[in-house]
């Protein structure tokens, strides 16, 4: 009942937000649930899997449920404990795994397939599911070694020549990946693995050469790859590997050109064992603040294309009547 109500029966306010015709009564370990025949159906079913999901991961969230509810609303007929109960690492007491319907299809596709790529906007979990799904094939010894890549391109600020070694100077690109590294491992055991090469962490640019074999290779910010890299890292694939390709096609920070991750959309979209997941804002599971800028962001892009079009076409007729 704890884990149900949250700290200062929090979660128990968002499940009356859910559903707001129906007054939710706790005493004791007992709750009621009042009001149209149809609605109270429908907040027993949540409070059912809430009770289920909390027996397997003892950790609810506002989002579990609000998502639950938006499940259970569906037509897809699925259970919010089938979707969300999968736990993929359980790191210093907390459970790793999917939050939302579409992180779920996007882990299930890096099971079944060999190489993914995971599109979506910021705060999707498109890194860190991978990511732990990369630790946890480690941890199974389905591979022997974790790679992990990102382009080194500045985010619209040109920072001029960092000082240090190799490692110094290629370590604030690569930060991110550390950072997700550590929360799913010790970091002392982060630090070993690493030492002797089972954990990988290079630029892109060191990959052209190499053949990948039993290992689980992660390329992130993928959308800053130029399409001759992207070719370069795919062709990389050696036997008994899988691949998971992240990035975000709507933050692209090459200097000219086309960004390989848009390109290998067209390219590879009708292979078999290639899987794109295109995750959206309904997925974004930071602040919820950071959805609704996604999708601010996504109407205005819309806004600005369609302007466009409309002058072409204006062009266009100007012309024919000339």
């Amino acid at each position: 009942m704890v884990d149900l109500l949250g700290p200062q029966d929090r979660l128990l306010r968002t499940i009356e937000d859910q559903h707001p015709l129906v007054s939710v009564f706790v005493r004791g370990n007992e709750i009621a649930l009042e009001g149209p025949a149809a609605q109270v159906r429908a907040a027993n079913t949540l409070v059912e899997e809430l009770l289920a999901l909390a027996g397997e991961t003892h950790e609810l969230t506002d989002r579990d449920v609000t998502e639950s509810a938006r499940i259970i609303a569906g037509s897809s007929g699925e259970r919010p404990t089938d979707v969300l109960g999968q736990t993929i690492l359980m790191s210093r007491g907390k459970s790793i795994r999917p939050k939302t319907s579409g992180q779920r299809a996007y882990v299930d596709a890096i099971d079944e397939n060999t190489v993914v790529f995971g599109i979506g906007p910021a705060g999707t979990g498109k890194t860190y599911l991978a990511m732990a799904k990369a630790v946890q094939a480690l941890q199974r010894k389905e591979v022997d070694r974790i790679i992990l890549t990102r382009p080194a391109v500045e985010a619209g600020e040109r920072l001029g020549f960092l000082p240090g070694s190799l490692t110094d100077k290629i370590d604030p690109y690569l930060r991110p990946l550390y950072d997700a590294l550590n929360e799913m491992m010790d970091p002392e055991v982060v630090g070993k693995l690493l030492a002797i090469g089972t954990i990988e962490v290079a630029p892109l640019a060191y990959m052209r050469g190499r053949t990948l074999n039993n290992s689980f290779v992660i390329l992130d910010e993928a959308q800053n790859t130029t399409p001759e890299q992207m070719k370069m890292f795919l062709t990389r694939l050696g036997f008994g590997s899988r691949m998971v390709v992240t990035g975000d096609i709507t933050q692209v920070d090459l200097p000219t050109g086309t960004s390989g991750l848009t390109l290998v959309t067209q390219v590879l979209d009708t292979l078999d064992d290639i899987h794109f997941s295109y995750l959206t804002s309904d997925d974004v599971v930071r602040h919820t603040l950071v959805a609704q800028i996604v999708d601010a962001y996504t109407r205005y892009d819309e806004d600005r294309q369609r302007v466009r079009a409309d002058r072409r076409d204006a062009t266009g007729r100007g012309e024919s009547a000339l």
